[in-house]
């Protein structure tokens, strides 16, 4: 039976019929191609390095992309940030090079790890895909990465995601305890019970084949539950930004407007949110990608009055947080008394 077709008539719970269609290959050689074009694109503004750290789960090496200033501080000098791409199965894309080039002018440190299931790395990393759990951790351990750069102060460590990336940094922050001291979440996913019977049985395939998933939610409620970060927020105890979409078509506002009620009513001391209503679209993603405008080839901004303004936003949040104008390599200057 065609794969496309089967997927429509039912789901699978079979670990063995995960991405079926994919082809590995070519996402590898798409991979290549564009990691080949940041040492011409950060030459003389950015020090570009593909690292890679063990994942603290312990089973495998998390490749990551790391972004830092030329010009290094003293120990503890920089603020740093987690930057985690989107997709069931993605990986870190080019297209987000003009706001690593933003963040870095800052004096940010920032590594965007490709965790399991990422495209580009083969059949097996692919298909290692933990969508809420093991990868959740993959990103978390980036921390661990950051602390071991001397000029990386780990009390100012931040994290920020699109899409299933905000899911995951969600995940991040709503725990009993986070490495991190501040998060922001874009168009975040953030309840999969409600989300797998929106989208259909073409969705539902990627996550009921998944091996420690195993299945639909009716069949495995507790875990979809325990993976939905809606009903985790009571955890939250560090300051959030998330913004959303009215006009998302990806993670529809109806989803999205839950964690902002909820985030609302019940964390309003640490939780700023935004809802921008319709705006302008970008591509067959309309309200999805109303904050990551970027022309292809030129890898530069196509500013929309949305885009510009969620982005002030977001720096004036991690700036006030983060601060990571401050070298605190070097000592205070002293307090002038009158």
């Amino acid at each position: 039976m065609d794969p496309a077709r089967a997927r429509a008539l039912y789901v699978s719970k079979d670990p063995d019929h995960q991405s079926l269609s994919t082809n590995y290959q070519a996402n590898i050689d798409a991979r290549v191609k564009d990691e080949a074009r940041y040492p011409e694109l950060c030459k003389g503004i950015i020090d570009f390095q593909k690292v890679s750290y063990r994942s603290s789960v312990g089973d495998m090496d998390i490749p990551a992309y790391l972004f830092q200033p030329l010009q290094k501080r003293g120990a503890k000098g920089h603020a740093a940030m987690v930057w985690v791409h989107g997709g069931v199965h993605g990986n870190w894309g080019i297209n987000m090079f003009p706001f690593v080039k933003e963040a870095v002018a800052r004096g940010y440190v920032v590594v965007a790890p490709d965790y399991r299931g990422s495209t580009g790395y083969g059949e097996k990393y692919h298909q290692a895909i933990d969508y809420g759990g093991y990868e959740v951790d993959d990103v978390v351990s980036a921390a661990d990465y950051l602390k071991t750069l001397p000029h990386v102060d780990p009390a100012r460590l931040g994290i920020m995601g699109w899409s299933h990336g905000g899911y995951i940094t969600l995940f991040s922050v709503f725990r009993d305890k986070t490495p991190f001291a501040v998060g922001a979440a874009i168009v975040p996913v953030t309840n999969l019970v409600f989300r797998l019977s929106y989208k259909g049985p073409g969705y539902q395939w990627d996550f009921a084949t998944q091996k420690r998933i195993g299945g639909l939610p009716f069949e495995q409620q507790k875990t979809y539950i325990e993976r939905s970060p809606l009903y985790h927020v009571d955890k939250l105890h560090v300051p959030l930004l998330v913004h959303v979409a009215t006009n998302d078509e990806d993670v529809n506002f109806v989803e999205d407007q839950q964690i902002v009620d909820a985030l609302r009513s019940r964390k309003p001391d640490l939780a700023e949110t935004k809802v921008y209503v319709d705006p302008a679209p970008w591509g067959p993603s309309v309200g999805h990608a109303f904050s990551r405008r970027v022309d292809a080839q030129t890898l530069e901004r196509v500013d929309s009055a949305e885009q510009i303004d969620s982005w002030n936003r977001t720096w004036v949040f991690f700036e006030w947080v983060l601060r990571p104008y401050e070298d605190r390599s070097k000592p205070a200057p002293p307090v002038r008394m009158r």
